[in-house]
């Protein structure tokens, strides 16, 4: 999977390792109500009751990432099964990673004409779903639409998935861990006899040996430019080290403390922490550590690790992990690494919210949808399809629960088909032992705190958001990246841009809502 946010290390990830790689709303129009009736039959994994499959309908969905090389031949065969299955076909448009975040919102706010959307809370679910781009989806309609998916989902993950109460989401059925780690060339660690990464300190000594003795080679790997407005090791080095947690990722600098209680929240640009994270990033941008042109950079790190041109990047564990098993098949002379920097801090495991599916306020087909859902999610047939591509080509089962590699592995992969990881998701026979062993090692360490499932209202204060999301991108990442030379001048003036664009008010604003989000849990 691309994207950074807290992108996870999950047990479906880890399953379905080659599936891998990691504005305003429309209105809800009222298409809520059922379809008069006639089912397919209950072999074929819908809907046993009373619904009507007679008109055929043609469903559009968006996923996030670029359009698999292999899309037609498999989207072709996937909806000759629809077709049998729900009397439905669907048309895919993928967002590209260098672009998504600006493209999102703008397909609801022009409320184009689509009916199912990948989300999560850091691709605009929490945003989307109070703005009314999502349809809410009731009990009523799960249990008649999508019969296997309730059934087979524990409720705790609907309740995270409501927001306000309501549910615009179906959510992926995975366990999930949030933290990240680097990927790194271990092979160049040996050769010049650096010590084991297992710390920011021995991360940075390996960053900056490779800048200065690997010539060609760019020692850390990041994309700015995809409009994520926070450093890419930020997640490990200041939340993670630090034990905070980013109250929205996506678009605010407001943290709390995991073990406080309270749930104050604080700006985390305003923290000795920062202040001191700044310096390490200077020391590693000074020492070339990347490009000086890093922040206008879209490029795909992991295919530049591939190629040989970057040494290292941050991600989450079922992503490098994926990442490790390619490189060991298509270039087996290069040795790679999986890194936790932060091994003795807390882990947090992700709410439901991580990855999912939603029907856009607006379809005309919702029902119907959500049938394609249920299938998607608990059709082993569809399932495999849709998550390996073309058994044979893409992939080679093993049996029920793992696959090999196919000879086309690489024209279908890198896009968003985690939108409905389930129980039936294949493991890669590839999956390095060390990224195994580093998950079961966190499971001790996961920590539960009750702002977990807290969401962010940003309707009050969408204007300072979005003017602070500015302010993030224009000072926040020059600074972070270390192309600022005076960095108490950088950091003050980041602090000064912040408070003029809303900051405070924001604030206030989120403090009063977790002030009363707890004191209902109470």
């Amino acid at each position: 999977m691309n994207k950074k946010k807290k992108l996870t290390v999950t047990l479906a990830t880890m399953m379905a390792l080659g599936t891998v790689l990691s504005a305003c709303g429309g209105n809800n129009n009222g298409n809520t109500g059922a379809e008069a009736t006639k089912a397919p039959a209950a072999s074929e994994g819908t809907n046993s009751g009373a619904v009507d499959t007679s008109k055929e309908v043609k469903l559009k969905m968006i996923l996030l990432g670029p359009q698999p090389g292999d899309y037609d031949k498999v989207f072709r065969e996937l909806n000759t099964k629809l077709k049998e299955k729900i009397n439905a076909t669907v048309e895919t448009e993928f967002l590209d990673w260098s672009d998504w975040t600006q493209k999102y919102p703008l397909k609801f706010a022009a409320n184009e004409d689509f009916d199912l959307v990948y989300t999560a809370n850091w691709a605009f679910y929490n945003d989307q779903a109070l703005k009314g781009g999502f349809l809410e989806l009731t009990d009523d309609m799960l249990t008649k639409y999508m019969p296997q998916t309730w059934e087979a989902m524990p409720k705790v993950n609907w309740q995270q998935a409501k927001v306000d109460g309501k549910l615009y989401m179906v959510p992926n059925n995975n366990v999930e861990v949030t933290d990240k780690v680097v990927l790194y060339r271990e092979d160049l660690r040996k050769k010049h006899n650096l010590p084991e990464i297992n710390s920011p300190e021995s991360y940075a000594t390996y960053l900056k040996a490779i800048a200065k003795d690997e010539k060609g080679i760019t020692a850390y790997g990041a994309k700015p430019a995809d409009g994520w407005k926070f450093h890419e090791l930020d997640q490990t080095l200041l939340e993670q080290n630090n034990n905070f947690n980013l109250v929205d990722a996506s678009l605010l600098p407001l943290a709390y403390k995991l073990d406080d209680a309270t749930g104050k929240v604080f700006n985390i640009y305003d923290t000795p922490e920062f202040t001191s994270l700044l310096k390490y990033y200077k020391d590693l941008a000074d020492n070339g550590a990347w490009s000086k042109n890093v922040v206008s950079n879209k490029n795909d790190v992991w295919q530049d690790v591939k190629a040989g041109k970057v040494s290292s990047y941050a991600h989450n564990l079922g992503t490098v992990a994926a990442n490790l098993a390619e490189m060991r098949r298509d270039k087996p002379d290069v040795e790679l690494g999986i890194a936790d920097l932060t091994p003795d801090k807390k882990k947090i495991a992700a709410i439901s919210t991580q990855n999912g599916m939603s029907v856009h306020a607006t379809s005309k087909n919702p029902e119907r949808a959500l049938m394609l859902l249920d299938l998607l999610q608990n059709d082993k047939e569809i399932h495999d399809l849709t998550m390996y591509g073309i058994a044979g080509s893409n992939y080679n089962p093993e049996g029920d629960k793992k696959f090999t590699a196919g000879p086309a592995a690489a024209n279908y992969t890198g896009f968003s088909n985690w939108g409905w990881n389930s129980p039936l998701n294949r493991q890669d026979a590839a999956y390095p032992k060390e990224a195994d062993d580093m998950f079961n090692t966190w499971q001790s360490s996961i920590y539960h705190f009750p702002l977990e499932t807290f969401v962010f209202d940003t309707t009050p204060v969408k204007n300072e958001v979005a003017n602070i999301g500015n302010v993030m991108l224009r000072y926040a990442i020059p600074l972070e990246y270390g192309l600022i030379e005076d960095l108490a001048k950088g950091q003050a003036d980041l602090i000064k841009q912040l408070k003029s664009a809303g900051l405070d008010k924001v604030q206030t604003e989120m403090q009063t809502q977790i002030d009363a989000f707890l004191a209902a849990q109470k």
